[in-house]
């Protein structure tokens, strides 16, 4: 049997990751737990996404005769547990079984599902029809929007993932929930420096900010992700920090980029991300507040590109950007703009300072002479008919660039883990 659940956080607390953990202890001695659980990180401009837009789901060798205490559990823990007196949170749970997980139709049928929810905008009705078709065990609490989420995170256990990475959670004990975390700083930096490139996104150097704990309240303390299970572990141990209540170890799809389409501005539609490749069109220009954008152009059309404030450094990256500079951008789409999560520059324009002549006599810079008349030297009465053209030093470089750790979406997929040699990973 597959578990699949969504949708049971709020701002105000709760994170289904630890319903998720929690019900993997109460279904001990009802079956055997398969493999890791999934952590599915679905489009992340989802409007009615709570924080990371996260689904969960699990696989279950179910003892006979368990199979519906299984179900009643799960049922009974989001009942119990899920923040439904949120407006915003609807939670769904799927139950697949064996027959149906043997159904080549409905793999396929539902592993479409699970990428149009990793990279598009689906409705409740769009997870019914298939729940109807199949005839799925399942509950809806309120609307049912979790239904979503947890057939999508359900495709994953199924159909797998053309790359993962791993997350290992801890979570904080029950009577901790909801006050200041306790982590010791110089630990995490210290764990980041002996186990990275194999775990990721733990700390940011640039910024001197630890970010793999999260600030709002729920019952998550931290969580460290990374390519190599050992390496997790290793940093897991190094980590000084207050009592720990339970850990889980997650396979996910977070630093994938697997949300991202491969488009043309004249295709773009809101709330789907892209790369996309064209020209910048004009100087970059930085607003009150530190924002900063410029236009990208291609023979269909033209988009504007942003990166704000939260980016930090990698504003200046773009701001070095000109005219007839040829990029490939990364992010996602919202209110017509794209959001920036990294950006290729893979040509860069040549441009040339315009200037007066310079005298071959004294150095100085001539004087225009009149209109079409060129160009004098008022000291030495030389002349010159042409400008001098030098082309301007660009301090930045082809290659790969991404915002720093502080400012990177779950699913976005950090440059350490890029095979490309013109890749600048973000520290």
């Amino acid at each position: 049997m597959i578990i699949g659940i969504d949708d049971t956080d709020s701002v105000d607390g709760m994170c289904t990751t630890y319903l998720t953990a929690v019900l993997i202890e109460q279904l001990r001695g009802m079956g055997t737990i398969k493999g890791m659980p999934y952590l599915i990180r679905l489009n992340p401009n989802i409007k009615y996404k709570t924080r990371g837009n996260a689904a969960l789901s699990l696989k279950i060798d179910a003892n006979p005769g368990s199979q519906q205490r299984i179900m009643d559990t799960a049922v009974s823990l989001v009942d119990e547990m899920a923040d439904v007196k949120y407006e915003n949170t609807n939670p769904g749970i799927v139950f697949l079984s064996d027959e149906v997980m043997q159904d080549r139709e409905f793999k396929h049928v539902l592993e479409a599902f699970m990428w149009r929810a990793i990279r598009d905008v689906l409705t409740i009705e769009d997870a019914r029809i298939i729940i109807d078709r199949f005839d799925l065990a399942h509950q809806g609490f309120k609307n049912g929007r979790g239904l979503i989420g947890a057939l999508a995170a359900s495709g994953a256990a199924i159909c797998g993932l053309p790359d993962h990475t791993y997350e290992m959670i801890a979570y904080r004990k029950p009577e901790n929930f909801g006050t200041s975390r306790v982590i010791d700083h110089d630990s995490v930096f210290k764990a980041d420096k002996i186990t990275y490139p194999n775990t990721w996104d733990t700390v940011d150097i640039a910024n001197n900010t630890v970010v793999f704990a999260p600030h709002s309240p729920d019952p998550v303390l931290f969580g460290i992700r990374g390519d190599n299970t050992q390496s997790i572990q290793q940093a897991f141990n190094m980590i000084e920090s207050e009592k720990i209540g339970r850990t889980i170890l997650y396979m996910t799809n977070q630093g994938t980029d697997l949300h991202l389409l491969d488009g043309h501005i004249c295709d773009i539609i809101e709330h789907r991300s892209y790369y996309l490749t064209g020209v910048v069109l004009e100087h970059p220009r930085t607003i009150e507040g530190g924002h900063t954008f410029f236009t990208l152009a291609e023979k269909a059309g033209t988009i504007e590109c942003s990166a704000f404030e939260p980016t930090k450094d990698f504003r200046q990256v773009v701001r070095q950007l000109m005219p007839g500079d040829r990029v490939k951008v990364y992010g996602s789409v919202q209110n017509g703009t794209l959001n920036l999560e990294k950006i290729d520059i893979i040509e860069l324009s040549n441009q040339d300072i315009v200037q007066n002549p310079l005298c071959p006599s004294c150095g100085r810079r001539m004087k225009s002479a009149g209109h079409s008349q060129g160009f004098r030297c008022r000291r030495c009465g030389t002349s010159d008919r042409e400008v001098s053209r030098n082309p301007v030093r660009r301090s930045i470089t082809p290659g790969i660039y991404e915002v720093p750790p502080c400012a990177r979406r779950h699913i976005s997929l950090p440059l350490v883990r890029s095979s490309d040699p013109r890749a600048f990973p973000s520290r």
